[in-house]
């Protein structure tokens, strides 16, 4: 599918058939933004054909080298980003592709995209903002950075709230704690990859002299939020790294009570069971088993010798 963004004197149009575009130079070069989302071979070639333009190949657009995420020439720019896709199970980076020449910006996804529903509302209600596609793909990873803030925030009360009932409320969950912080690591590193990325391609694209002076400040702007998102999820790093050291550290406590209570149960009853084995051999020479209290005395110092290392532990405080 394909949405075509153009100016029609002070208002703004969006259209899906492109047919009209073929012999309209002037309709053309009104045209601001082409969104292609699941674009087919088809569309490819008509859009390739219709304004001039290479597009790269899916595979091209998902390789993680520099070049092969920022490529200028004399005429176009090409770059491939990565957007983050969240859910309840899992997250992950999607590449989309952009495209500017001119003042034309083609975008190639193969998602459902939130940031780019979000950016359409305000292309509808302020359409003056945007005079060209550099301004639409500036306003496109503005709101993407947004969002990553607004990740990470949530995040870091995710792993607050772990942390908290680690402390507070810790049941013998072990695996899904451990599940649950290696989920948060996953996210966290996704999120991490996604900023750099987009440090790197606005790097490189601040350098760029085919965009007016005035988009270098925003551009400015949103390195130094990058950067500060960057510092932000090295410190979640750390609190996850602390957050598993703790739990690790409860865990091998609660490991060790669990012994405590075995050890002490053998103290206790070892004894017993030695006074046991020693009048339980039934030889001829052992005087107390023709002692008519030969029986209760046996039971009696068995007794005696379970009790005694209970008081003595009691006393010691150890139970």
């Amino acid at each position: 599918m394909i949405r075509c963004f153009f100016r029609n004197s002070n208002k703004l149009e969006v259209i899906t058939d492109l047919s009209e575009f073929d012999d309209n130079e002037d309709k053309k070069s009104k045209v601001v933004w082409l969104d292609m989302l699941l674009p087919t071979t088809e569309e490819i070639v008509f859009v390739e054909k219709t304004f001039g333009i290479d597009f790269p190949t899916k595979q091209e657009s998902e390789e993680i080298e520099i070049s092969s995420r920022y490529w200028e020439e004399d005429k176009k720019i090409e770059i491939n980003s990565f957007f983050l896709i969240t859910n309840e199970e899992s997250a992950h980076n999607e590449t989309v592709s952009f495209i500017l020449q001119g003042n034309l910006l083609i975008s190639i996804r193969y998602k459902e995209l939130k940031t780019f529903e979000e950016f359409s509302k305000r292309f509808y209600y302020a359409p003056r903002e945007f005079k060209n596609g550099y301004y639409i793909f500036c306003q496109l990873l503005d709101i993407r950075i947004d969002a990553d803030a607004d990740i990470i925030e949530k995040l870091s009360k995710d792993i607050t709230r772990l942390r908290k009932h680690v402390f507070t409320d810790y049941t013998n969950d072990d695996e899904e704690m451990l599940e649950k912080i290696s989920s948060f690591e996953d996210l966290n590193m996704n999120i991490r990859e996604n900023l750099m990325d987009k440090q790197r391609i606005l790097t490189s694209f601040i350098k760029s002299t085919k965009f007016d002076a005035s988009l270098r400040n925003d551009i400015v702007i949103m390195l130094k939020d990058i950067k500060s998102l960057i510092d932000y999820t090295e410190f979640n790093f750390e609190r996850l790294d602390y957050l598993q050291n703790i739990f690790l550290g409860v865990l091998n406590i609660e490991q060790n009570k669990v012994i405590k209570i075995f050890t002490i149960m053998n103290v206790i009853f070892l004894p017993p069971t030695l006074i046991a084995s020693i009048y339980g051999m039934n030889f001829d020479i052992l005087p107390e088993l023709r002692w008519d209290y030969g029986y209760a005395f046996s039971l009696a110092l068995m007794v005696i010798s379970a009790v005694s290392p209970i008081l003595y532990f009691k006393k010691k405080g150890w139970i």
